[in-house]
């Protein structure tokens, strides 16, 4: 293990420790052993922080770990640590009886962006996978909202107690996914059973199946006034693949675009925007055959991703779009399809929320506006439609 010098010095000023877009992974390993993998997917969002701080669960002993940035695919430096460090390092709900996994990082935080980081270690911990005759158990409360569990090779479900999706994997281990929309932790509890002779690897369906829990797109929709038909948003997405340099993003037939922007939130660099139309879209990116020579796109450039690496992106966009977003008897109406599993709507200032024909958790803004945030845990669209009348308004 590499061992940080002066983290408990470094750390002594740093302000409240703050993360976002967190994943895991658990690897259920051999029957017996009360042991399984996890890796971890989480972004460092304290600006100007140099370091992120891992709880290491009570009960679990910690093994085989290691930690790369994400961005760059290289290995970081880290230790395990007190709660005391932890606590001087930002963590404010850091006892001195805990331990954590301090990572260094490989900048600081962007204002406004974050440091991705995969953290992979392995628990041992009997009281969360255990044997129950011949079936094995994985029993945990997962305060994460997007998970997925493999069990061993081997073994088949035989019951979980919150809806998932059931995803096999290439080499014939099935993977339970699910994303949890409520605030409180969720205690799952599967239950699986041996198989006569190997599962088969593969399936016919494998190229038509996506977890939903690990896709990383997040939009937000900032409504300006409705008589403008207005909105401002942001669409967050990281892209993995090798030697691509550009984001399409396609205009919705009805609306328009304007004021366009980009930036990388790994470094916080700005990044070159365009507008293309027609046949240019798809000699950009291939994928997007529906296109008619009136069809709208902006282009994001950025240096294209190399092998073993990956871009976390943020573009700005201003839509104007009559049909979705326009004020009918003195009422605001938005109407719009969710195809993303994170999105967000917030109303313009002087609106108070009256309907939203899909479950939102609802908040407010630091300054006062109405913010629904939609979880959409299936493959397909969500139709959102939503009112909002004036303040004071009779």
């Amino acid at each position: 293990m590499i061992l940080l010098l002066g983290l408990a010095t470094a750390a002594a000023a740093a302000p409240r420790q703050t993360d976002a877009g967190a994943y895991t992974r658990y690897e259920l390993l051999a029957p017996g052993t009360h042991k399984f993998r996890i890796i971890y997917d989480i972004t460092a969002t304290t600006p100007g922080a140099t370091a992120y701080y891992n709880p290491i669960r009570t009960g679990s002993i910690a093994s085989d770990e290691s930690v790369i940035d994400a961005a760059t695919g290289k290995p970081l430096a880290f230790a395990e640590v007190s709660g005391d460090v932890a606590k001087a390092g930002g963590v404010t709900s850091a006892t001195p009886d805990s331990h954590y996994i301090a990572v260094t990082l490989a900048r600081p935080v962007p204002e406004g962006g974050g440091a991705r980081i995969r953290i992979d270690k392995t628990y041992e911990d009997a009281k969360t996978y255990f044997a129950d005759g011949d079936a094995i158990i994985f029993d945990r409360s997962l305060g994460i909202k997007r998970n997925m569990v493999v069990l061993p090779p081997g073994y088949r479900l035989a019951s979980v107690n919150v809806p998932v999706q059931v995803l096999q994997q290439g080499d014939g281990r099935i993977a339970v996914s699910f994303w949890n929309a409520m605030p409180a932790p969720m205690p799952l509890r599967i239950r699986a059973l041996p198989v006569a002779g190997p599962l088969a690897k593969g399936s016919s369906m494998a190229a038509s199946l996506r977890e939903r829990a690990s896709q990383t797109r997040e939009i937000v929709y900032y409504l300006q006034q409705p008589e403008t038909h207005s909105f401002d948003l942001t669409h967050d997405y990281t892209e993995e693949r090798a030697g691509v340099g550009a984001y399409v993003n396609v205009v919705r037939a009805g609306s328009t675009v304007s004021n366009p922007s980009a930036r990388d939130l790994d470094t916080g660099a700005a990044l070159t925007t365009e507008l293309v139309r027609g046949a240019a879209i798809t000699a950009i990116d291939p994928r997007e055959t529906k296109v008619t020579p009136d069809t709208t796109a902006v282009v994001f450039r950025f240096p294209a991703v190399t092998a073993g690496t990956s871009r976390r992106i943020r573009i700005a966009e201003t839509y104007t779009d009559p049909d979705r977003y326009r004020v009918v008897e003195g009422e605001l109406v938005w109407h719009r399809a969710f195809g993303r599993p994170d999105n967000a709507v917030v109303l313009p200032a002087g609106w108070v929320l009256s309907n939203s024909t899909i479950p939102a958790a609802i908040s407010l803004t630091p300054d006062g506006r109405t913010r629904l945030d939609f979880i959409n845990p299936r493959p397909d669209e969500i139709d959102v439609a939503i009112t909002a009348r004036r303040a004071g308004a009779q």
